[in-house]
């Protein structure tokens, strides 16, 4: 029989939890990923807590593969009550060259050693439930060349990829409703909208005109994906007519292939290859363009095992003297995830439009 607590809620009755043997230390990482563009240490921040309740002495380090540096290479700790957290840093060095490893964060006290975290997954509509995730986070060196660092993005339904592009060196600006009816875009190196943006924010709707002449003075604007729904009727994304549909490329190693190989976006600032689609997770893409302007140079091919060849992952048009990307490669998976290709891709996309 499972051991449960019983409790009364006045509102909802009796409840029941399961009883549940934690870590005497819970070890956690507020980072997941660490992307490095060059040799430049980045900070870690580990966070403890205390689950018993007796006092706990011992040491924090990180355990790292060849090549990688922590400083301090060691903390000592004290935790004195059931509860208490005890936060700290460590400053980590990347190798030269390329490189895609993970670091794990270790207490050891009294001879035991703790590696996991503690999270507690508490919604009324499903069992409460405790996880203890481990104490890692992936470690991407890479090399990303760039024009440009000046960033705006209009979030759409979220997504993390204004963080993924700070992590290699981007001034990423989130803009607000009014910033796309009144600010002065011509600050920016490229515009970014995030994930359905157009789907959720009507003012970027409104304000399209507003950002296609951002475009036409010189600008970069990259639009990802958005759902083919009522929000997008009488819509257009681009300078050019495109249709989104459904289309979409499930698997993450399905095999893609460059229509326009000598197109600039392609080549500059960092050249792509096929090397730059390994390692991508969960899906190549979603919502691709169905039917396009001629107008537009369509990127890439691609299919799912069996399935038949998309076109529309990625349009770009060269308008005035600037740029226009639309890309349904998802990115917003690829960048959190450390993917080092999806880096460099997105890299070429920001900097279309600089020479």
């Amino acid at each position: 029989m499972p051991v449960v607590h019983r409790w009364t809620d006045r509102v909802r009755g009796d409840l029941y939890r399961p009883v549940v043997v934690v870590p005497e230390v819970a070890v956690g990482l507020l980072e997941q990923t660490l992307v490095f563009p060059d040799r430049a240490p980045k900070q870690v921040r580990v966070t403890l807590r205390n689950n018993a309740a007796a006092d706990s002495t011992g040491t924090l380090r990180l355990r790292l593969p060849a090549g990688w540096a922590a400083s301090p290479p060691e903390i000592p700790v004290t935790l004195k009550a059931k509860g208490e957290e005890f936060r700290a840093s460590f400053n980590v060095t990347p190798p030269a060259g390329a490189s895609v490893a993970a670091l794990e964060a270790v207490y050891e006290s009294a001879g035991k050693t703790f590696a996991r975290g503690l999270v507690e997954i508490d919604y009324q509509h499903i069992p409460r439930q405790t996880v203890f995730p481990e104490a890692r986070a992936e470690l991407v060196r890479v090399d990303v060349a760039k024009r440009g660092s000046r960033v705006g993005y209009v979030m759409g339904s979220g997504d993390e990829v204004p963080e993924a592009l700070r992590q290699v060196g981007y001034d990423v600006t989130l803009l607000s409703d009014e910033d796309l009816e009144a600010a002065d875009l011509s600050r920016f190196d490229a515009v970014v909208t995030g994930v359905r943006a157009y789907n959720t924010r009507a003012a970027l709707r409104r304000q399209q005109r507003r950002l296609l002449e951002y475009v036409e003075r010189g600008g970069t604007l990259v639009v990802q994906y958005n759902t083919p729904d009522r929000t997008l009727e009488g819509a257009q994304l681009g300078p050019h007519p495109f249709r989104v549909g459904p289309d979409r490329v499930t698997d993450e190693a399905a095999a893609v292939t460059q229509l326009a190989p000598g197109d600039a976006l392609l080549n500059a600032p960092n050249r792509i290859t096929a090397a730059d689609f390994d390692g991508w997770v969960q899906e190549r893409g979603l919502y691709f363009a169905s039917e396009w302007d001629t107008r537009y140079t369509p990127l890439f091919a691609s299919r799912d095992p069996g399935g038949p060849e998309f076109k529309g992952s990625t349009l770009v048009a060269r308008v005035g003297r600037g740029t226009y990307v639309f890309t349904g490669l998802a990115f917003f998976r690829q960048l959190p995830a450390g993917v080092p290709g999806a880096y460099r891709l997105f890299a070429n996309m920001i900097s279309a439009g600089k020479e």
